[in-house]
């Protein structure tokens, strides 16, 4: 128990210097890059909750992050390493866009499970690929997943120039879905809509499924120690596959929500590296599907917080992406050198 205690408590103060210093960073680059550091940093910390508006799309932002880190968790809980995230978010976004414009006419009640199951489905069937050659090949998902996706955004971004693109615009977008696809906005002006009560119930059967169920305990106990596992009894392969699917299909409704709630149309880079951030979400959050909820608010806090710097400083965008991308390194080393003491702790036993 005091073990368990005191890796807790040490998860939680690398976790604290991983935060501290990120934004340690951030206020540096704001001392050095602004005229007026005092204005910059209070609009970075304050600016998200000055009105509905910022507010509203922070919160809206935050809903595909809690979605991908959700998928992101799945995989990691049974040492599945899912790097396509970005390429399922994609193919989500076009399946759920392809189905909304093929039939404008069908009623939202019909058409908007109908264009979510498709994206589900079509992020699943691209993440189960690599879990299949894994349970049939043993081929390492960590590069299958990778591949696959890299390929998927050309070939997504291609049909969105082409074949569905909006023949009456300018831009390289397709067409807009009709209105009944559309989510319900609740905190006007800004884009939040519905779909955040459903992603955090979503979160809720995650985490029930995981630590309720005797599928999760397995799925769990394959992560820990697959051979330990399979000496219980446990299918060790089914694990290679089922953790890929949930996670895709989880990808693939980011994809699908984002689109619907508030693009309502394609355009290339519409997924806006939510499958990247969705990893460091997830290690945010150590793959705990409740933990996800406050770790994708805080990425979605740094955006937000760069963007009202931006509007009423005089810094740019950037800053938040540099931030993100410390906390993503910083986190992921701090994940890997857990896993490697992990991995001699279990040798040396």
């Amino acid at each position: 128990m005091r073990d368990t205690s005191s890796s807790k408590f040490a998860a939680a103060a690398g976790l604290g210097i991983t935060l501290g210093a990120a934004f340690l960073i951030m206020l540096l680059m704001i001392l050095i890059m602004s005229e007026t550091p005092g204005k910059t940093i209070y609009f970075f910390f304050a600016g998200p909750w000055a009105n509905t508006y910022y507010l509203g799309n922070m919160l809206n932002a935050a809903v595909p992050l809690m979605l991908t880190g959700l998928g992101i968790s799945f995989a990691f809980r049974a040492s599945m390493f899912n790097l396509g995230g970005e390429g399922q978010v994609y193919i989500g976004g076009l399946a759920a866009a392809s189905l909304a414009l093929a039939l404008p006419g069908l009623p939202g009640i019909l058409g908007i499970p109908l264009a979510l199951a498709a994206a589900v489905g079509a992020g699943a069937v691209i993440a189960g690929l690599s879990g299949l050659f894994k349970y049939k090949w043993r081929t390492d998902e960590l590069i299958s997943t990778f591949l696959i996706s890299n390929a998927l955004i050309y070939i997504v971004d291609n049909i969105i120039t082409g074949v569905l693109q909006d023949p009456e615009s300018n831009l390289l977008v397709t067409r807009k879905i009709a209105v009944q696809y559309w989510f319900t906005r609740i905190m006007r002006p800004s884009n939040l809509d519905i779909s955040i009560f459903f992603v955090i119930l979503l979160a809720v059967i995650a985490y029930f499924y995981l630590y309720k169920t005797h599928q999760g305990y397995e799925m769990r106990m394959c992560g820990l120690d697959p051979e330990f596992a399979r000496y219980g009894g446990v299918n060790v392969r089914t694990y290679f596959l089922l953790p890929l699917l949930i996670s895709g299909g989880l990808h693939g409704l980011a994809g699908a929500v984002s689109f619907m709630g508030t693009q309502h149309m394609l355009f290339k880079g519409f997924s806006g590296g939510m499958g990247w951030n969705g990893i460091a979400v997830a290690l945010i959050a150590r793959n705990n599907p409740l933990a996800v909820i406050p770790a994708a608010l805080f990425f979605a806090y740094i955006e937000a917080g760069a963007k009202s710097a931006m509007i009423n400083a005089d810094v740019t965008i950037e800053i938040a992406a540099v931030v993100q991308a410390v906390v993503f390194y910083l986190i992921t080393a701090q994940a890997l050198y857990s896993w490697i003491d992990r991995k001699h702790r279990r040798r040396s036993a």
